[in-house]
C-alpha cells in the first residue's frame, strides 16, 4: 500500500464509469455491512484515513472520491459538475454530506443509516431568489473561463500547495492539510500539481441551492435512521457572511427531528468542521455506537 496506506486498509479501488473511473479506498471485513464514506468539497478519500480505524472493523468502509476530486477522473469538458451528478456517481458505486443525504432521500430504500459530519445546508432564503440567476451565470461564466484557458496546473512545492490551502480554510490543521494533499496531488520532475479539477474551484459550480419547501418534502422521503454530528465551531454555509447559519441550522434539526422522531439523533461535540480529521477520537464512539445498534429500514 506504500508508506503513507492508512491504517487498515486492505485495497485501493478503480471502478470503471463511461468517463473514466472513479477511485475509491477500503478498510474493513469484505463480508460485513458497507459503509460509504463521502468526503466534502474539494476534500478526498483521505478524510478518513484516520476516523475509519478508530470504528468497529466487522463493517466494510469505502470511502470515494467525486468526480474531479482526488484520485478521480475529471469530468470532459463541457459537462458541469452538479450534486446530482455527484449522486449519480454514488449510485454507481453502490450498485457515495449533503450528497449522501440528497442520495438518501432520491434512493431511500437503499440506504438504512445516513451519517451527516457537520454537513451544510444551503438554503435559498426567499430574500434571495432574486439573486438565483446571478449566482447561475456567475458559476457558467466560470466554468467556460477555466476550460478556454488551457492553463495546467500550477506546479508547486508541498509547503507552497500547504499554505496556500490552509490559507482558504481556516478549519485545517497543518497534518490534516498534508493529509488531504498526499491524494490531491501528483509528483511531477519539478514539484507537485493538484489533481483537482479547477472547474469546482467555486461552491456555485457544484453545490445547489435547496427551498425550505424542497429540503421538508425531500426528508419526508428518508426511510433511514440519521445521526447528526455538528462541531461546536463547524460551518453550515461557506457561500457568504451575511448568511443566517443558525437559523439554517435550526431549521434543519427541526425539520429532522419532527419528521424522522425517534429515528433522528443529533449530538453536538467539540471542535471544528474537520474534527473527523484532527481529532477522530471525538466522533468515533458516537459513531461506532449508531453503526452497532439494531436498525432496520422504514416502510
Amino acid at each position: 500500500m506504500g508508506e503513507n496506506a492508512a491504517p487498515g486498509l486492505i485495497s485501493e479501488l478503480k471502478l470503471a464509469v463511461p468517463w473514466g473511473h472513479i477511485a475509491a479506498k477500503a478498510w474493513g471485513s469484505l463480508q460485513g455491512p458497507p459503509v460509504l464514506c463521502l468526503h466534502g468539497w474539494l476534500d478526498n478519500a483521505n478524510s478518513f484515513d484516520r476516523l475509519i480505524p478508530l470504528l468497529p472493523q466487522d463493517f466494510y468502509y469505502v470511502a470515494m472520491d467525486f468526480g474531479g476530486h482526488g484520485l478521480s477522473s475529471h469530468y470532459s469538458p463541457g459537462v458541469p459538475y452538479y450534486q446530482q451528478t455527484f449522486v449519480s456517481e454514488i449510485r454507481r458505486v453502490v450498485a457515495g454530506g449533503i450528497v449522501g443525504g440528497m442520495f438518501s432521500c432520491i434512493f431511500p430504500e437503499m440506504v438504512n443509516k445516513l451519517i451527516l459530519l457537520d454537513s451544510p445546508l444551503l438554503l435559498l432564503e426567499s430574500s434571495e431568489v432574486e439573486n438565483l440567476l446571478t449566482y447561475k451565470r456567475r458559476a457558467i461564466e466560470h466554468v467556460l473561463q477555466v476550460e478556454a484557458s488551457q492553463e495546467s496546473s500550477s506546479v508547486l512545492s508541498l509547503k507552497q500547495l500547504l499554505q496556500r490551502l490552509l490559507k482558504t480554510n481556516s478549519h485545517l490543521n497543518e497534518e490534516c492539510g498534508e493529509l488531504l494533499l498526499q491524494r490531491g496531488t501528483t509528483k511531477v520532475a519539478a514539484g507537485l500539481v493538484l489533481n483537482r479539477d479547477q472547474r469546482i474551484s467555486w461552491p456555485e459550480n457544484s453545490v445547489d441551492l435547496v427551498s425550505r419547501e424542497l429540503y421538508a418534502h425531500s426528508i419526508r422521503k428518508l426511510q433511514a435512521h440519521v445521526l447528526f454530528i455538528k462541531a461546536v465551531h463547524g460551518y453550515f454555509d461557506v457561500r457568504r457572511e451575511s448568511y443566517s447559519d443558525k437559523e439554517s441550522l435550526s431549521f434543519m434539526i427541526h425539520t429532522l427531528k419532527s419528521t424522522l422522531k425517534e429515528r433522528f439523533q443529533f449530538v453536538e461535540i467539540p471542535g471544528n468542521h474537520y474534527v473527523h480529521m484532527s481529532e477522530p477520537q471525538q466522533v468515533a464512539s458516537i459513531i461506532s455506537s449508531f453503526l452497532q445498534r439494531k436498525h432496520t429500514l422504514t416502510a
